[in-house]
C-alpha cells in the first residue's frame, strides 16, 4: 500500500445544517488530490466518555465509507444518530488501488458538535403516536400540584406566595425542545375513574395545591403538544404546555411545538358554555407545564396521603424507555 503521506491530510472541517437525525460536512485538501480521491472514510462517535472511535489498522475502512463527490456532504441515516448528543468526527481520503487496497491520508484532526432538538416534523410523529394512545375524555374540574410543606412555606416567604416558573427538566423524550429551555410550572389534572377526582396519593408530597381548571384552560391561553414517553413501565405520559397568548413562553412554544385547538384534541379540551365543560384523557398521564406564575392566593391547599413508596412514579429527570414502540420515533430518543 502507498504511504499515507502521499496524500493531504483533510483540515479546516466545518460542520454545518446540524439537525437531530443529520449534518452536512466539508473539508479542505490540497488541490492535487481532490482529483484524484475515490473516497471519504469518516469517524463518527459520542464525545462523552471515550476518545473518538479510530479503527487500529489504516487499511480497514472507518464507519462510514463514501464515493468521493462534491463537498459540503450529506450525512443522514448512516449513523443512528441521537438528538442533543455531542459527537466527535473525523475525516481521512483515500484512493482506491486496482487491487482493492487504498492508499490513504492521515487522519484530520477531530472536530466536535451537538445535534439539534427534534424539528415540528419530529414531533408530529410523536403527536401521532399519542392521539393513538390518549384514550376516551374524562371530566375535570381543577388542576393540581402536589408539593411538600417544605415547598410551600418557601414559596410564601421567599416567592411572594407565588410558585414561580422553573426550567423544565430532562425526563422524557431527549431531544423535546423544551428540556431545559422553556420555563414553566407543572401540573396535574389526571383524574380517578371510580371518582372524577383527583388520585389520593403522591409521590411528590402531602400538600395539593387546586385550581380552577377554567383560570388557565381558556380562549387566552394557548395550548401545545410537547412530548410523548414512558419509563420501562406500560403508563405512557404526555408533556402539554398552556401559554397565555402573547406570553414569552407562548413566543417560544410558537416555532417550536405543535399547536393544538383546545376545543378539538385528544388530550386537553375546552367546552365553552354556562358553565364550561373541561376533559382530559383517560389513558395517557397529562403533564402539565403553565409558563406563568401562579398565585397561593388563587387556588387552594388541601392535605393528602403523600407516600414516598409511591417515588418510583415521579417523573423528575425520568429517562425514556428506547426499546418502547409505541412512544418512540425513528429519528432517537
Amino acid at each position: 500500500m502507498a504511504e499515507a503521506d502521499l496524500l493531504s491530510t483533510p483540515h479546516n472541517i466545518q460542520i454545518s445544517e446540524v439537525s437531530c437525525d443529520s449534518f452536512r460536512i466539508t473539508w479542505e485538501t490540497a488541490p492535487d488530490d481532490t482529483s484524484r480521491l475515490t473516497h471519504y472514510f469518516i469517524d463518527l462517535s459520542r464525545k462523552e466518555g471515550s476518545e473518538p472511535n479510530r479503527f487500529k489498522h489504516r487499511d480497514v475502512p472507518t464507519k462510514l465509507v463514501a464515493k468521493a463527490g462534491p463537498l459540503p456532504m450529506s450525512v443522514r441515516g448512516h449513523w443512528f444518530l441521537s438528538p442533543r448528543t455531542e459527537y466527535c468526527v473525523a475525516v481521512q481520503t483515500a484512493i482506491r488501488q486496482p487491487d482493492g487496497d487504498y492508499q490513504v491520508s492521515e487522519w484530520s484532526q477531530v472536530v466536535e458538535f451537538c445535534t439539534g432538538d427534534y424539528a415540528m416534523d419530529h414531533l408530529q410523529q410523536l403527536l401521532d403516536k399519542a392521539q393513538a394512545a390518549a384514550g376516551r375524555p374524562l371530566r375535570f374540574s381543577v388542576f393540581y400540584r402536589n408539593q411538600s410543606p417544605e415547598y410551600f412555606q418557601y414559596v410564601r416567604s421567599e416567592c411572594g406566595g407565588a410558585m414561580l416558573p422553573s426550567f423544565k427538566d430532562n425526563s422524557g423524550s431527549h431531544g423535546s425542545p423544551i428540556n431545559g429551555k422553556l420555563r414553566g410550572v407543572f401540573l396535574s389534572c389526571n383524574t380517578e375513574f371510580d371518582t372524577g377526582l383527583p388520585p389520593k396519593d403522591s409521590p411528590y408530597g402531602p400538600l395539593r395545591f387546586q385550581i380552577s381548571a377554567e383560570r388557565l384552560l381558556n380562549p387566552s391561553t394557548n395550548l401545545y403538544f410537547a412530548d410523548f414517553y414512558c419509563m420501562y413501565t406500560a403508563y405512557h405520559y404526555v408533556v402539554l404546555v398552556l401559554a397565555p397568548a402573547g406570553s414569552e413562553g407562548d413566543d417560544f412554544c410558537k416555532t417550536r411545538l405543535p399547536r393544538l385547538d383546545l376545543t378539538a384534541n385528544p388530550f386537553l379540551t375546552y367546552a365553552a358554555g354556562d358553565v364550561p365543560v373541561f376533559c382530559h384523557a383517560s389513558d395517557v398521564i397529562l403533564e402539565v407545564l403553565f409558563t406563568e406564575p401562579l398565585l397561593l392566593e388563587n387556588g387552594i391547599l388541601a392535605q393528602i396521603s403523600g407516600r414516598p413508596q409511591l417515588m418510583s412514579l415521579s417523573t423528575a429527570n425520568a429517562k425514556k424507555d428506547p426499546s418502547c414502540k409505541v412512544c418512540n420515533i425513528s429519528v432517537g430518543r
